[in-house]
């Protein structure tokens, strides 16, 4: 009975103890693997649940080395927390969080390629035993944009294998990224004997990869036309990405199945004195140095494509053909074009050069050339149109008619392309002088006049001038034109008198005379006299003084001018001045006479008592003497002692 007690009591606690255990044991939570770019901070969590208490537990964290070994670099109990020395990450984590809050925080600073381990995180209770959760951390790096560079030579079509295409690079990546090749937008497949990609990869100092891809493949003319690119795929923290390089173009080489040859220049029709310049281009896209044109006289190896052709005339038209050779089959292309060289020979005009043609009579003249295209022709007269066609007709000529005409060819259809020529044509007849608008002349003694005779005539007339009185002027100047001569004299003068202009060649005599009036301008001299008389009766108990206003002549002499017009008016001013005097010194006699000024009337009333009369004294003086001459009333000459006490005192 003891023996089954003691049985149960060990099968109750055994299951007891089980079942606690159970319930006790500790739980630990962590990510799988933590990204973040180089640099960045991480920050790894460890999550727990335990039935001990915070004074219960036991935290430490541990990396794997790439041993592997596991290296602790934290620990935390209850009564410290300690990070360990002389570790990588020894200046570099921190934790955060405690037992109570469940959560522990591992965070690394400035994260590096070699941080890319795994983390551990411990949890040791004092009743629930051990656990450990574990998280890889993950380091990235975008690399740089890729470079692209095109075989520069080109690629032959002939080639019996891949060519080079292109390189396309990428550098500094992590973890190392991978290149695609794209053609027009589509995936290039690697393809025995046909594509070839060859990849390698470089690891930098720092750690970071650098990838370097060669495309090769076999190509046909279609390529020339296509796009190539590269397409870089790398991975960043939560997944992946790509960035693509620029397009480029490849050159391809391949023979030339046709060949083409064209003017370039000038476009349009061709004239003789133009360049022309000839382009010859085959078809092919491979390096040629055999292309020449054959022309009409010679062949001509090209340089750039391109010939050029100098002043051409109509000798340089004909057959121009380029040829090429391919020299790996020895096959010659030809190909050719056709040019025309326009042409217009010089005017000819019929009469040439001069002809002479009898006043009233007809004149045809011709104006004829040869030339390729269709032209039209124009006769021009000092620069103005009188006739079209190759045909001139002047009927009834006359002096007008006379001159130089001038035939214009020109080809519509071409700028530029026209030829000319002359006839000079003289009409033959007796002199005619064109009458000018007077011969009536008025002019100034001694003044010199020119006078002008024009004449028309052919030949071209004989002038001479003389006088009415039968003398031979001397021509001053004589300018001979197509259609006469125009005479000029310089005559002074002196007096009336006729001048006659008279012209003559071997079909007659013209004649026309001016007459010249001589206007003879004289000095008119002008006068102004003013003349002060002042007559006073003072008593005769007060002594007076006579003094004499001097008589003022004013005397103005017009000079002779050429011009009677400035004469007259200078005239009619001075005659105008001397009229307003006179009524001046009229209206002050008057006014003296009446007692209205100088106090006479004053004086009257005074010295009427003692005089049954007026006596007037006046006293004259001359410039030339100092002799005072007193008159009296009846004339009499008194001298200042002899007027009895009685006489007038003047003053100015």
């Amino acid at each position: 009975m003891a023996a089954r007690n003691t049985a149960s009591l060990l099968v109750g606690l055994l299951l007891l103890f089980l079942t606690w255990g159970a319930w006790a044991d500790v739980k630990v939570n962590m990510e799988d693997r933590v990204e973040v770019f180089r640099g960045e901070n991480a920050s790894i969590s460890c999550m727990f649940n335990s039935s001990d208490g915070v004074g219960g537990m036991m935290i430490r964290w541990f990396y794997v080395t790439r041993s592997p070994e596991e290296q602790r670099i934290y620990y935390q109990d209850t009564t410290m927390n300690i990070v360990d020395k002389g570790t990588p990450f020894t200046d570099r984590i921190s934790v955060t969080g405690t037992g109570a809050s469940r959560e522990i925080v591992l965070t690394i600073s400035d994260v590096q390629l070699d941080d890319e381990l795994e983390f551990i995180c411990r949890i040791n209770g004092l009743t629930d035993g051990t656990r450990e959760g574990r998280t890889q951390l993950k380091v990235f790096e975008k690399p740089d944009r890729p470079i692209i560079e095109a075989v520069e030579t080109g690629i032959s079509v002939n080639e019996i294998s891949p060519s080079k295409i292109a390189t396309c690079e990428v550098k500094n990546g992590f973890p190392k990224p991978s290149i695609t090749w794209y053609r027009n937008n589509m995936p290039i497949q690697a393809a025995q004997d046909v594509v070839e990609v060859v990849t390698s990869t470089t690891t930098e100092s720092s750690g970071l990869f650098s990838v370097k891809s060669e495309l090769s493949m076999m190509v046909m003319k279609e390529d020339q036309d296509d796009l190539f690119y590269c397409e870089v795929t790398y991975f960043v923290p939560g997944g992946l990405t790509m960035t693509e390089s620029n397009r480029i173009n490849i050159t391809v080489h391949y023979p030339s199945t046709a060949v083409r040859v064209w003017v370039e220049s000038p476009k349009g029709k061709i004239k003789e004195g133009d360049s022309i310049e000839l382009h010859c281009r085959d078809d092919g896209n491979m390096p040629s140095s055999s292309l020449s044109i054959s022309y009409p006289g010679g062949e001509h190896i090209l340089e750039n494509n391109v010939m050029v052709v100098d002043n051409v005339t109509r000798l340089n038209s004909g057959l121009y053909q380029c040829k090429d050779t391919d020299w790996d089959t020895l096959e010659e292309i030809m190909g050719n074009t056709t040019v025309f060289v326009n042409y217009l020979d010089p005017a000819v005009v019929e009469p040439e050069h001069t002809v002479d043609v009898a006043q009233g009579e007809e004149l045809t003249a011709t104006c004829n050339t040869n030339s390729s295209l269709q032209t039209h022709t124009v006769w021009l007269k000092d620069g103005e149109e009188v006739s079209t066609g190759h045909s001139l007709t002047l009927m009834d000529t006359t002096f007008d008619s006379a001159g130089t005409y001038k035939c214009v060819v020109t080809v519509p259809e071409i700028e530029g392309m026209e030829t000319s020529g002359t006839l000079r044509v003289f009409i033959t007849g007796p002199p005619e002088i064109i009458k000018p608008d007077s011969t009536e002349r008025e002019a100034s003694f001694e003044e010199t006049i020119n006078l002008s005779c024009n004449v028309r005539g052919f030949p071209v007339p004989t002038v001479t001038w003389n006088t009415s009185d039968g003398k031979i002027l001397e021509t001053a100047s004589e300018k001979r034109t197509d259609e006469g001569v125009q005479s000029l004299v310089s005559i002074k003068v002196t007096s009336d008198f006729s001048a006659t202009c008279e012209a003559f060649n071997e079909f007659g005599t013209d004649t026309v005379t001016f007459n010249i009036t001589a206007i003879i301008l004289t000095t008119t001299p002008a006068t102004t006299t003013t003349t002060s008389t002042t007559t006073t009766t003072t008593p005769t108990t007060t002594p007076t003084t006579t003094t004499t206003t001097t008589p003022t002549t004013t005397t103005t002499t017009t000079p002779t001018l050429s011009d009677t017009e400035g004469n007259g008016v200078i005239i009619a001013v001075i005659i105008i001045c001397i009229l307003l005097l006179a009524i001046l010194g009229s209206v002050l006699y008057f006014l003296y006479k009446k007692g209205k000024i100088c106090g006479r009337s004053g004086k009257q009333d005074l010295t009427k008592e003692k005089s049954s009369k007026d006596n007037i004294v006046v006293e004259m003086r001359s410039d030339n003497t100092e002799e005072a001459v007193l008159l009296g009333v009846n004339g009499e000459k008194l001298h200042p002692g002899d007027q009895g006490g009685e006489y007038l005192d003047v003053q100015k």
